[in-house]
């Protein structure tokens, strides 16, 4: 009975009672700290005039609100935990060298391989802080962007990170929130934060070059060397807003 009610209340806390007792099979990276996001104030060189959107396009997966993979014939995949407190919105499965991979309700990104339903790794991009109390939301509603090796993902845990797509282990963290589509080049990534900043994050480390106030959380935009936040128009270089 015991074990039973352990279980029960680990359903509760979104997915997990701890960051070493997974609930969801599979090797895990667990949560990160809360070191705060460094800024460095500098200016970034070698931009491109461009860069290429990624999409999930040709990724003949879906999932639902319930945590739920399934292929173009409604046949599941894998099956997560549903939770109470999560937010509307319209995430879409990856797919690279064959597996599929998916951010969830739960706070955490899967690696699945869709033939034999194996869960390769299970990695939790929240904040630990962000488990206190069990009515957390940590979904991951931000398109998930895989560029070689690495997968770039952010989450409403105040959590924004780079993992590697083999292992499943985390290069780095950055304690940003964020809920919508992000930018990614091969050395900087763009990120619209919940905090209504615009970061731009060194990808070797996940330090920011600079971070610019913003009015709204919408998708930026990225046209040489310039970004557009709504109706803001930034300086990709180092993070001025242009009048």
């Amino acid at each position: 009975m015991r074990k039973i009610a352990v279980l029960c209340c680990c359903l509760m806390l979104v997915g997990g009672c701890s960051e070493h007792d997974p609930i969801l099979s599979g090797v895990r990276t667990p949560v990160f700290g809360t070191n705060e996001v460094k800024i460095l104030n500098t200016d970034i060189t070698n931009l491109p005039d461009n860069i290429d959107t990624k999409s999930a396009t040709d990724c003949p997966y879906t999932q639902n609100s319930e945590n739920i993979i399934m292929d173009n014939q409604g046949r599941k995949i894998f099956s997560g935990f549903p939770t109470n407190n999560s937010v509307a919105s319209n995430q879409k499965p990856v797919c690279s060298h064959g597996y599929v991979y998916a951010g969830l309700t739960t706070g955490e990104v899967v690696k699945v391989a869709p033939n034999s339903k194996k869960v390769m790794w299970v990695a939790d991009v929240f904040r630990r802080s962000n488990m206190t109390g069990g009515a957390a939301i940590v979904d991951i509603i931000a398109p998930l962007v895989i560029n070689g090796d690495a997968l770039y993902v952010g989450g409403l845990g105040d959590a924004f990170c780079r993992i590697n797509t083999i292992s499943g282990v985390k290069k780095w963290c950055a304690t940003i929130g964020t809920a919508v589509p992000f930018i990614v080049s091969d050395n900087v990534t763009f990120v619209v934060g919940t905090d209504n900043y615009l970061y731009a994050l060194r990808n070797s480390d996940g330090v920011a070059y600079w971070r610019t106030a913003i009015k709204k959380q919408v998708a930026p935009q990225y046209s040489d060397k310039i970004i557009t936040v709504g109706d803001i128009k930034i300086n990709a270089e180092n993070g001025e807003i242009i009048k």
